[in-house]
């Protein structure tokens, strides 16, 4: 067996249909973050950057709870070296967030239970969050004394508003799914019982859409923000004419025309 084939420590991962399901497998310890997780993540979002058969991601969590943050057990043991062993972490962990959000495939997060410190940033990474109704999110880090990590400093801001953000980092404000929901974190929110075949449903589906230009336009909109106007729109002209290029879109056009289901490709 390859190391690319060989199975992970604490991350399943599998590819079927054009849909990756990377689910977080520590469920004996709420999926929190350790050394191990951190460096499985990175090496399976290594391998889906190498396949082309992959046109969505669906994220998920084994067992109650999608992700508690961090190993604060782990990160107790590291004693006086905590500094150095929490660089560990987010130095396979970073890598791992930049590694999906580059991908030609939209990234799905369905959280169960608690989304809390790194948990809770990986769900605000996400293009799109589908929680059960029971699911409370929580950035959790001053509480224990740390600093946020796992891009939720950055995604966070952008989608409630500073005010907000501030609010949750400095008082670990609680929300519930439907709060979450209201404040833009989650995309929709459903019974506890139908998260995995909600989430399943929605990754066939746009694992069935045009891929490329679904993984171009999440950049446009993440690359927004770094951009002028004019610098956007010229992005956008360039976007547009590879969207026309490509059969996709041009099967697109005529299944509309033709008042039928269009037939993607992912080209």
């Amino acid at each position: 067996m390859s190391d690319d084939a060989a199975p992970l420590a604490t991350i399943e991962l599998d590819v079927e249909d054009g849909v990756a399901r990377l689910t977080l497998n520590r469920p004996a310890a709420a999926n929190t973050i350790n050394v191990q997780l951190a460096e499985d993540l990175l090496a399976a979002a290594n391998r889906l950057h190498d396949r082309d058969d992959v046109r969505v991601v669906l994220l998920s969590g084994r067992g109650d709870r999608f992700c508690a943050g961090g190993d604060l057990a782990s990160f107790a043991e590291a004693g006086d070296d905590l500094g150095e062993h929490l660089e560990r972490v987010v130095a396979s962990l970073h890598p791992a967030i930049l590694r999906l959000l580059v991908l030609d495939a939209p990234l799905i997060a369905a959280v169960q239970g608690s989304a809390a410190g790194a948990g809770f940033s990986l769900a605000c990474a996400a293009d799109l969050v589908i929680a059960a109704e029971s699911a409370r999110f929580v950035l959790a880090y001053s509480a224990v004394g740390l600093t946020p990590d796992g891009s939720g400093s950055w995604f966070l801001p952008r989608i409630v508003g500073l005010g907000r953000a501030l609010d949750m980092a400095l008082t670990n404000r609680v929300l519930t799914a439907a709060e979450a929901e209201a404040w833009g974190i989650v995309s929709r929110v459903v019974p506890d019982d139908q998260l995995a075949s909600e989430a399943e449903a929605l990754a066939l589906r746009l694992a069935g859409g045009p891929s490329m230009t679904l993984g171009r336009t999440r950049r446009l909109l993440h690359d927004s923000y770094a951009r002028s106007l004019p610098d956007q729109l010229d992005e956008e002209q360039r976007a547009l004419r590879a969207a026309g290029d490509r059969a996709d879109g041009r099967e697109g056009i005529a299944a509309f025309l033709e008042k039928r289901p269009p037939s993607f490709e992912g080209g």
